[in-house]
Order: structure tokens, then sequence, then C-alpha cells
């Protein structure tokens, strides 16, 4: 029997999505779920539960996790993936009706270890993965499994191959990188960023090309992600 109990808040772009995710989870002894009231007011709420139960010797939280149902990975999406992952303080569930192999690399290097299709997120499915991201632990369906071990593979063999013809990878960031890449994590346009930084648009998506085609990133999501992973913003 489980002796932990998780504090979930569900995030989604409709009510029909969140309260789906609701009936499958509320009648589970394991989990509470919480309004969405940003990352200060959930703490505080989940604080106050586990203290609460502590007082009755009920089950103690293991942490936050926030459930996220996608119908496609755009860039709406994406902001707010890195907005729930940022500082670590909550695990993401990410259910998802599909999902390109580019966009699984990046959502993977977000942080995010508990993915789901839509069709496969059974209330025991859905109630499984949150409980595996509240420890901190990976639950991922077999084929992406397999798909994300053949995107490593090729990137490990394509680095051996640059290693093997002298071709020394430059993985570093450039300082004005660092910036347009701020920017475009914070939601801004081409248009906004070379307004900010004084750049002009063609400037900026140089930049941005650049960058991307030397660490073999596939789009603006991907580079974010990688500049969060490596500590630059």
């Amino acid at each position: 029997m489980l002796d932990t109990r998780v504090t979930v808040t569900v995030h989604a772009s409709d009510p029909l999505s969140r309260a789906g995710v609701v009936s499958h989870l509320q009648h589970q002894p394991t989990v509470e779920i919480v309004q969405n009231q940003g990352g200060t007011a959930v703490r505080e709420r989940a604080e106050q539960a586990e203290r609460g139960r502590e007082k009755e010797g009920g089950a103690q939280s293991v942490g936050a996790v926030a459930i996220m149902p996608i119908d496609r990975f755009d860039e709406i999406a994406a902001a707010e993936l890195r907005r729930l992952v940022r500082g670590g303080e909550q695990r993401v569930v990410l259910i998802a009706r599909d999902l390109r192999e580019p966009e699984l690399m990046t959502i993977v290097e977000y942080g995010v270890r508990a993915i789901l299709w839509r069709h496969q997120a059974t209330p025991q499915r859905l109630l499984r993965a949150v409980q595996s991201a509240a420890r901190g632990e990976g639950d991922l369906p077999p084929d992406l499994i397999s798909t994300l071990l053949t995107q490593v593979g090729q990137l490990r063999r394509s680095a051996a191959t640059s290693a093997s013809v002298g071709l020394a990878p430059t993985l570093g960031m450039a300082p004005r990188e660092v910036d347009v890449l701020r920017l475009v994590a914070e939601g801004l346009d081409t248009r906004q960023i070379s307004e900010k930084l004084a750049y002009s648009e063609r400037t900026v998506k140089n930049v941005l090309h650049a960058l991307m085609t030397r660490l073999q990133l596939h789009n603006r999501a991907h580079a974010v992600a990688y500049a969060l992973r490596e500590g630059y913003i």
C-alpha cells in the first residue's frame, strides 16, 4: 500500500482537459489536487496539507507534481512547460496526443521524465506516472523510450564522427547568444528581441541560426532547453 501523498496541480489550456485529469485522480487517496494559483500558493497549500497530515498521523507528501495535457507541442506549450520546470520545484507529467521526434528530445532536456499518450492515460496509468514523477523517476511509453534511445545513439555517433576527423565541437555560447536566448525564453519574438538588444532582425535570426547549426539544435525551444540545462540562462 502506498504511504506517500502527492500534491498535484493541473495545467490545461481548456476546461475539458482539466476536468478529465481531475476526474481520473480526485478519488485517489494518495493524491491531493490543489488549485493552480502559481508556484508560491501551491507550495504554501502543499505545506499546509502536509502539516495537517503529520498531525493526523496520515501519509506525508513527497512533493508537488504538475500535470500538463497538450494536443501538440507548440510555442505556447513550450513556454508553459519551461515555466513549470523552472527552479525544479515541480515535477511534470506531460500528457500528449502527439509528439514529433525532435520535440521529444526537447521535452526531455527540459527535465520532464514522465510522459503519457493521451489515449493511454487511464486513471491507473496516470496515477503511476504521478507517483513516479513525485519520486523523481522516469516513466515513458515503450515506443518513446525506443525513439529516445535512437536519438541519443545518433547524437553519439555524430560526435564520434566529428572527433574521428579532427573536428572539435564548439559547445560554448557567446554572450550575445545568451542574451538572445534569454529573451526567447521570455516569449519575445524576433522583432521584440531586436528592439530590446538594438540589433537588426536579420542579426537576431543569424545569431539563432548560427547557434542552432553549431550545437545541432532543432528549433528555438530546443536551443532554450540546452541553455537552461547548461546553466547559461
